[in-house]
C-alpha cells in the first residue's frame, strides 16, 4: 500500500525540522519582525526586551541584592528575586508535620465526620455509644496515615539532602574552595572536574581542553548518554585560564529570564569595555556531566529552581485514582442515605412517643421534653448509632493494601534488570489499582523504546550484498558464528559481524570496490579522535557516525587522526595520510555530507554519502549496480535498518580551482550564505559513481515489539511523543511494529485540512454544531496512523497563532477583536476547544499516533487533550527530563531507570530499567491490584451495611429509641478485630488467574478500562445485599425468640442473648461470605477467616466473663451472656439457620453466573490447568532463535535524522590549536563515545 510522505520543504505549514517554542516563552522570543500574518510588523511603541531584566555580575553576590532585583514575597516581605542554589521537593519539617498532616487528613470528608461524631458523643444528653468506640478507630487511622507519609517524606528529605549537599569548588576569597551545592548563588564562579555534575546552569569561562571545549553528557536531560560539546568564548578563553584571573573576572551578563527552553538561549556578557554574544553552546546545563574536560571553568547563571531542568519539571500534581474519587462520592451517597435514615428514624420517634411512650408509667424519665425534642435527640443519637454505614477502617485499609501491592512490585524478580542491578519500584503507595485501568500510554522514543545504540549490521557492495550469516567460501548459512577480528590491531571487540566471505574478501584485496568502500567510509565523515592509554577514542556528531567509523576500523580501515587540513588512516596496515581540500557537512535539507581530498598521488576524489533519494538523483549515467544496489536498499527497509548510499567522483584539478574560486566567494557572502554553500556544493556533487550501500540497526530495548503488540491487545493505545525528527521517529515506528504495513499514514497537513474542513462545516451548518454524535474522521476498516510534528500540533491547536495575535496587538496597544470567520482562526474559546476536541477525536481513530520534535511541554499539552477530553486513564513513561512534564501530567507517571539520568524517576510514580517490564507492571500487577482492590470495597460495604442496618430493623422493636442491638464492645471491635482481616488479605493476595495467564490473555485486562468491577452499579448491588443479610441476621434470630422455652425451663428471649446471637451470625455469615469470594487459598486466608472467628468468641468469653465485671462494672454489663445463650442447642441451630440462609442466594447466583453467562476471566479460570501445562510446555519448547527482523516496505532515511556534524569545528581548526604546557589529557580509556546535535 503506498504511504504519502508529508514533505515539509516548500509547503505553506511548519517547518517539521524545527522545534516548536514552549509556552513558557515570553511573547518578545517570537520574531518581532513578523505579525501574524507573516508580514512586517506595524509600527508602534518598542517593546522593552526580556533579556534586560536577568542580569549577573561575575564574583559579586551583592549583586542579586539590589533593590531592583527585589521582589515581595510575603505582605509587604521582599527577597532576592535570584533563587539559591538549593532545592526542597519534601512538604513537612519538624515544626509543620503534625498541624499540616492533621489538616490534610481532615480534609477527608469520613475523618472530619467522625471527629464530629466524637464530639456529639461526649454530649450525654445525645450519646447512645461510649466514646471509645469512635476514638478508639479514629486514632488508629490518622495514626497509620501519618506513618506512611511521614517514611515518604523522609524519604524526599534524604533526596534532597543528597544532591544538595553534593561538592564542588567555588571561588572564594580569590582562591578555589570546595563548597556544597546549596551554599552556590548566582554569580559565583565555579570550577568543575571530570565526571562531576553540573551544579546550576553555567557559563562556560575556560576548559583545559583546547580552545575551551567541553564535553558533557545529558542523561539526566534527554535520556541519552551520547556526548555534545560546549565552548567557551574566545576572550574567556584566552585571558580566564589562572586562578588569580578568574578572582578578577568582573563582567556583567545580561540574558534572558528564566524559562522551560532546553534548546535556546540569548544573552550578552559586558566585560573590558566591550560586549559578547552568547548562545547555547556556551550554556552548561544543571544535571548534566562532565565528560572527557579534566577542568573548566564557568559562571553561575541560574540556580535552584531558576535552573532550565527544574522549570522542565512542571507542577507536582496531587494524583488520586478514579476508585478514589468513586470512593468518595459514594460516601457522600451513604452520609444522604444516612441523614435520611436518621430522620425517618426521629420522625418515627416523635410519633411513636407522643401515642406510646409519653402514656407508658413504666418508660417515664423525668424530663419535661416534648415529642418534637425528643425526636431532635432522636436524630443525633441515630447519627452514632449508625455512624458505621460511614466506614472509618475503609481508608486505613485501603492505605495498607496499597502499601502491600507496592511492595509485591518491588519485589518482583521478573521486574529486576541484573545487568544494572536495578529493581523494580514502586515511588507512591497510592495509584497501583489504577494501572490496572489505562487506556491509553504516552512514550518517549530515545532511551525508553530504543538504547540509542547504532550497530552496523550489512551492507550491499557493487550489486552484491553481505551480512547474512556466511562461510568464508561465501556459503549462506543458517546460523553463524560471529567473525574473529582480533587479527585486527585496533579492532573494537564488542562490534559483531556474521559474513566471515566478506572478510576473506578484504584479506584477499582482489575486489577493489570493496576496498573503496571501507576507505569512504574511514575518511568521510566529521568524527575526532583521540589516542587514550593505546585505546582510541572516537566523538562524533551522532552514534551512527560513529557506528559506520567503528565498522570501517574492524575490517582493516582505521582513521587514526586529522587536523585542519588533513586526515590519516590505516589501510590494511598500512599508513596514508589524504589533504582535505573542503568538507561539505550534513545538515536537514542537504541529506548528505561529501569530503574532497587529495590523494598522495597527486588525485583528487569526492567522496559522498547520503540518503537515497538524494543520491540517486545525483549519480552518473554511467554509474553501475543502480539497479541491483535499489533492490537491497528495499530489503534492509523492509528490516528496518537505516540505510545510506556511497558514492565517489575523481575531479581534475581545472574543475576543482574554478569550483575553489566560487566556494570562496560562497563562503565570506555577507547575506544568505547557507544558501549560496548549498548552491556551490551542488555544482560539485553531481555525475557520481555508486560504490553501494550501508545498514545500521537502531537498536530498540528487549522486548519491545512484543510487548507493544501485547498492550495492543489489551486495548491500551501506544503514543510516541519525542523530540527526534520526523524520519526517526517513523522509522522506529515501524522497527517497534508500532506501524505496520497494512496502515494508511497521516501527516500534518492532511491532519489540518481534515480538521479545517470539520470546522468549516460546523460554521456553515449550525444544526451538526448542536448534534452530539460525531462522524467518524476515517471511514472503512483500514487501519490508520497519525504522525505529526510539533509545528503542526501547534498550528492545528491554534498555539503559534494565538501567541503572535497577542503580540502584534500589544504591539499596536489594541485588544483582540473577533476573528473573521474565513482566516482560519477561532473565533471564541468554544471553537478552540471543539477544534482540539476533533483532533483528539481523530487521532484517537488511529491506531497509532507518533508527536515527533515536541518540546516537554507540548508533550504534557497532548496528555492533557487526551484526559480532559476523552476522560481516559492515561499513562507516560520517559527516561530524561525533558520528560519529566508528561509524566507528572498523566494519572500515571514511568521513570526508565538504570541509566545516569534520574531526572524523569525522581519526578514518577512507578521506576524500572527496561519498557517491556510495563507489560507486567499493567497485565499482572496492574490488573490484580484493580481487582482486589475492587473485591475489597464490594465486601467492605456489604459487611458494614449488614452490621449496621440490624438497628435499623431493631428500632422498630424498641421505639426508635436509638437503642443499640449489639453490644458496645462488639460493635468497637467489629471491623478493627472480627472482620478485618480476611478481607485485608483478599485486597493483598487474591488473584483470579495467575500471572502467566494474565499475560497470555491480555483481554482479561479490558474489565478494568471500563471500570465494570467497582462502579454505582455494584454499590448499589452491595447495599441491597447488606439489606439483605441483616433482614435476615435480626428477623430469623427475632422469630427464634418469639414465645420459646430453653433447655432449662428459662426463657432464652432476653435482650442480651438475641445481640450474643445476631452478633454470632453476623460473624460466621461475613466470614464465609468472604471465602465465598476468595479465588485464591492460601493458608494464610484460610488462617485469617478461621482465627477471625476464634478472636471472636475468645473476646466474647472474656468481655462476658465475671472476673473483667468485677474490675469495670460500668464497661462490661454482659456478664455471663455468652456462656449462657451459647449452651443452647436451639440457639445454634438459630446461628446455622441465619446463616445458612444468608448463604444460600449467593451461591446460588454465582454458580448460575459462572456456569451460564461465564466473562473471559470465568473461562480462563475454568481451564486454567490446561493453559498452565500449555505454557510449561512451551517453555520447554523454547529455544533461541537466530537474529530476525519483520517485513516492512518503509525505507529507513539515517540522513534525513542525521544532524550537523562538527565541520565548522574541524575547518576552524579551534579542535587541534594546543596551549603550550597547560593541557592535561583526559585517563578515561573509552572505545566509542557517540555524540549527537548541541542541545
Amino acid at each position: 500500500m503506498s504511504r504519502r510522505r508529508a514533505d515539509s520543504q516548500g509547503s505553506l505549514g511548519p517547518d517539521d525540522e524545527v522545534v516548536p517554542y514552549s509556552d513558557d516563552e515570553t511573547d518578545d522570543e517570537l520574531d518581532p519582525s513578523m505579525d501574524e500574518d507573516g508580514g512586517p510588523a506595524a509600527p508602534g511603541p518598542d517593546i522593552q526586551s526580556s533579556e534586560s531584566s536577568w542580569s549577573v555580575k561575575a564574583n559579586d553576590r551583592d549583586y542579586c541584592k539590589r533593590p531592583e532585583f527585589q521582589r515581595k514575597s510575603f505582605l509587604c516581605m521582599k527577597k532576592s528575586k535570584y533563587s539559591g542554589n538549593a532545592i526542597r521537593t519534601y512538604k513537612y519539617n519538624v515544626l509543620t508535620f503534625i498541624p499540616m498532616n492533621l489538616y490534610e487528613q481532615f480534609k477527608r470528608v469520613a475523618n472530619l465526620y467522625f471527629l464530629a461524631l466524637l464530639i456529639l458523643q461526649i454530649i450525654p444528653e445525645i450519646s447512645t455509644l461510649p466514646w471509645y468506640t469512635t476514638l478508639v478507630p479514629l486514632v488508629l487511622v490518622l495514626g497509620i496515615t501519618a506513618i506512611k507519609d511521614l517514611v515518604d517524606d523522609l524519604a524526599r528529605h534524604r533526596m534532597d539532602k543528597e544532591i544538595n549537599n553534593r561538592k564542588c569548588e567555588v571561588l572564594q576569597d580569590g582562591r578555589f574552595q570546595e563548597s556544597k551545592w546549596r551554599f552556590i548563588q548566582v554569580g559565583d564562579v565555579v570550577r568543575l572536574k571530570k565526571n562531576d555534575f553540573i551544579p546550576a546552569d553555567l557559563l562556560l569561562l575556560s576548559s583545559s581542553n583546547p580552545n575551551s571545549l567541553c564535553y558533557v553528557e545529558t542523561a539526566e536531560l534527554d535520556g541519552e548518554t551520547n556526548l555534545k560539546f560546549k565552548m567557551g568564548l574566545k576572550v574567556t578563553d584566552e585571558h580566564l585560564q589562572e586562578e588569580n584571573q578568574m578572582a578578577g573576572f568582573n563582567a556583567t551578563v545580561v540574558c534572558e529570564e528564566p524559562n522551560n527552553r532546553l534548546d535556546k538561549f540569548t544573552g550578552t556578557m559586558h566585560w573590558k569595555n566591550d560586549r559578547f554574544p552568547l548562545d547555547l553552546d556556551n550554556l552548561l546545563l544543571r544535571g548534566c556531566r562532565v565528560r572527557n574536560t579534566e577542568l573548566s571553568h564557568a559562571l553561575v547563571i541560574y540556580a535552584g529552581f531558576d535552573t532550565k531542568i527544574m522549570r522542565n519539571g512542571g507542577k507536582t500534581r496531587f494524583k488520586r485514582t478514579k476508585i478514589d474519587q468513586l470512593m468518595n462520592y459514594m460516601v457522600y451517597t451513604i452520609f444522604v442515605v444516612l441523614i435520611l435514615v436518621c430522620a425517618g428514624l426521629a420522625i418515627g420517634h416523635t410519633y411513636w412517643y407522643e401515642d406510646i411512650g409519653s402514656k407508658a408509667w413504666y418508660l417515664f424519665d423525668g424530663k419535661a421534653q416534648t415529642a418534637s425534642y425528643r425526636g431532635f435527640l432522636s436524630f443525633w443519637g441515630y447519627i452514632i448509632v449508625l455512624n458505621t454505614m460511614v466506614p472509618i477502617s475503609l481508608y486505613v485499609s485501603v492505605e495498607v493494601i496499597r502499601l502491600g501491592q507496592s511492595k509485591f512490585i518491588n519485589w518482583d524478580l521478573q521486574m529486576y534488570y541484573q545487568e544494572k542491578d536495578t529493581p523494580a519500584k514502586a515511588r507512591t503507595t497510592t495509584l497501583n489499582e489504577q494501572l490496572g485501568q489505562i487506556e491509553y500510554i504516552f512514550s518517549d522514543k530515545t532511551g525508553t523504546l530504543t538504547q540509542n545504540i547504532m550497530a552496523f549490521k550489512k551492507c550491499t557492495i557493487s550489486g552484491r550484498s553481505y551480512g547474512d550469516p556466511t562461510s568464508a567460501e561465501g556459503v549462506t548459512l543458517d546460523r553463524g558464528r560471529p567473525v574473529d577480528f582480533s587479527k585486527f590491531p585496533y579492532a573494537d571487540r564488542t562490534f559483531q559481524f556474521f559474513d566471515h566471505y566478506l572478510v576473506t574478501c578484504i584479506q584477499s584485496k582482489k575486489d577493489k570496490d570493496i576496498l573503496e568502500f571501507f576507505k569512504l567510509l574511514s575518511l568521510c565523515h566529521t568524527v575526532m579522535v583521540e589516542e587514550k592509554e593505546g585505546e582510541l577514542v572516537y566523538q562524533a556528531a551522532s552514534p551512527d557516525e560513529g557506528a559506520l567509523v567503528t565498522a570501517a576500523r574492524n575490517f582493516g580501515f582505521v582513521f587514526l587522526s586529522r587536523t585542519q587540513d588533513t586526515i590519516t588512516i590505516n589501510e590494511m596496515g598500512t599508513e596514508a595520510t589524504y589533504e582535505m581540500l573542503a568538507l561539505l557537512d550534513f545538515n536537514s535539507d542537504r541529506k548528505r555530507m561529501s569530503i574532497l581530498l587529495k590523494f598522495p598521488d597527486g588525485r583528487i576524489r569526492l567522496y559522498c554519502k547520503g540518503a537515497d533519494t538524494v543520491i540517486y538523483e545525483r549519480l552518473s549515467p554511467q554509474s553501475r549496480h543502480k539497479e541491483t544496489t535499489q533492490e537491497a536498499l528495499d530489503i534492509f527497509a523492509n528490516e528496518t535498518l537505516r540505510t545510506l548510499c556511497l558514492c565517489y567522483k575523481d575531479i581534475s584539478q581545472a574543475d576543482f580551482q574554478a569550483w575553489s574560486r566560487k566556494h570562496k566567494e560562497a563562503s565570506v557572502a555577507t547575506s544568505n550564505r547557507e544558501e549560496a554553500l548549498d548552491r556551490v556544493y551542488e555544482l560539485l556533487e553531481k555525475d557520481m559513481m555508486l560504490i553501494g550501500a550501508t545498514a545500521i540497526e537502531d537498536k530498540l530495548q528487549d522486548g519491545v515489539p512484543q510487548t507493544i503488540a501485547k498492550l495492543a491487545k489489551a486495548d491500551i493505545k501506544i503514543w510516541v511523543l519525542t523530540g527526534d525528527k520526523k524520519e526517526t521517529a517513523e522509522n522506529i515506528g515501524y522497527s517497534c511494529e508500532l506501524l505496520t504495513d497494512d496502515m494508511q499514514i497521516h501527516y500534518g497537513e492532511d491532519v489540518n485540512e481534515k480538521l479545517t474542513i470539520r470546522q468549516a462545516n460546523r460554521r456553515n451548518n449550525p444544526i451538526a454544531k448542536a448534534k452530539k454524535t460525531k462522524e467518524p474522521f476515517f471511514s472503512g476498516n483500514e487501519k490508520n496512523a497519525l504522525i505529526i510534528t510539533g509545528g503542526w500540533l501547534n498550528e492545528i491547536l491554534y498555539e503559534k497563532k494565538k501567541k503572535r495575535r497577542r503580540l502584534r496587538l500589544r504591539r499596536l496597544g489594541k485588544r483582540p477583536s473577533p476573528s473573521n470567520p474565513q482566516d482560519n482562526q477561532p473565533q471564541d474559546d468554544i471553537e478552540k476547544e471543539m477544534r482540539q476536541e476533533d483532533f483528539v477525536d481523530m487521532a484517537c481513530e488511529c491506531s497509532a499516533v507518533i508527536c515527533c520534535r515536541v518540546t516537554p511541554k507540548q508533550k504534557a499539552n497532548v496528555v492533557s487533550l487526551v484526559k480532559r477530553y476523552k476522560k481516559a486513564v492515561t499513562l507516560s513513561i520517559g527516561d530524561g527530563a525533558n520528560d519529566v512534564n508528561m509524566i507528572k501530567t498523566a494519572d500515571i507517571g514511568v521513570g526508565i531507570s538504570g541509566q545516569e539520568g534520574m531526572q524523569a524517576v525522581m519526578s514518577s510514580d512507578y521506576a524500572f530499567a527496561q519498557f517491556r517490564y510495563l507489560e507486567r507492571l499493567l497485565l499482572v500487577h496492574g490488573r490484580w491490584s484493580y481487582i482486589r482492590m475492587c473485591k475489597f470495597l464490594r465486601y467492605f460495604f456489604y459487611k458494614n451495611f449488614a452490621f449496621t442496618l440490624v438497628h435499623f430493623w431493631y428500632s422498630f422493636f424498641s421505639g426508635y429509641s436509638s437503642q443499640v442491638a449489639y453490644e458496645d464492645w462488639f460493635i468497637t471491635l467489629y471491623n478493627v478485630a472480627y472482620s478485618s482481616l480476611p478481607v485485608l488479605l483478599v485486597g493483598l493476595l487474591d488473584q483470579d488467574v495467575s500471572d502467566k495467564l494474565s499475560l497470555k490473555f491480555p483481554k482479561l485486562y479490558t474489565p478494568g478500562q471500563q471500570g465494570i468491577l467497582f462502579n454505582y452499579k455494584t454499590f448499589f448491588i452491595s447495599l441491597f445485599h447488606g439489606i439483605f443479610t441483616s433482614l435476615i441476621i435480626f428477623f430469623i434470630p427475632y422469630g427464634a425468640f418469639l414465645q420459646t422455652m430453653g433447655q432449662d425451663g428459662e426463657a432464652p428471649s432476653d435482650y442480651q442473648s438475641f445481640a450474643v446471637v445476631t452478633a454470632s451470625s453476623l460473624i460466621f455469615t461475613v466470614n464465609l461470605q468472604i471465602s465465598l469470594d476468595t479465588s485464591y487459598w492460601t493458608f494464610v486466608n484460610c488462617f485469617a477467616v478461621l482465627g477471625s472467628i476464634a478472636i471472636y468468641f475468645g473476646i466474647m468469653f472474656d468481655i462476658h466473663s465475671a472476673g473483667i465485671h468485677v474490675l469495670f462494672p460500668s464497661a462490661f454489663t454482659f456478664t455471663g451472656v455468652a456462656s449462657n445463650a451459647l449452651r443452647q442447642p436451639y440457639l445454634w441451630l438459630t446461628i446455622i439457620l441465619t446463616v445458612g440462609i444468608s448463604l444460600l442466594p449467593v451461591i446460588c447466583i454465582q454458580f448460575l453466573c459462572k456456569t451460564i453467562w461465564p466473562g473471559v476471566g470465568d473461562k480462563v479460570q475454568r481451564n486454567r490447568r490446561k493453559y498452565e501445562a500449555e505454557e510449561e510446555e512451551e517453555e520447554r519448547k523454547k529455544k533461541p532463535t537466530a537474529f530476525q527482523r519483520g517485513r516492512r516496505s518503509r525505507r529507513s532515511a539515517y540522513a534525513f535524522s542525521h544532524s550537523r556534524g562538527y565541520a565548522d569545528l574541524i575547518a576552524s581548526g579551534r579542535s587541534f590549536r594546543q596551549r603550550p604546557g597547560a593541557r592535561r589529557s583526559p585517563q578515561d580509556s573509552i572505545r566509542e563515545v557517540p555524540q549527537a546535535e548541541n542541545i
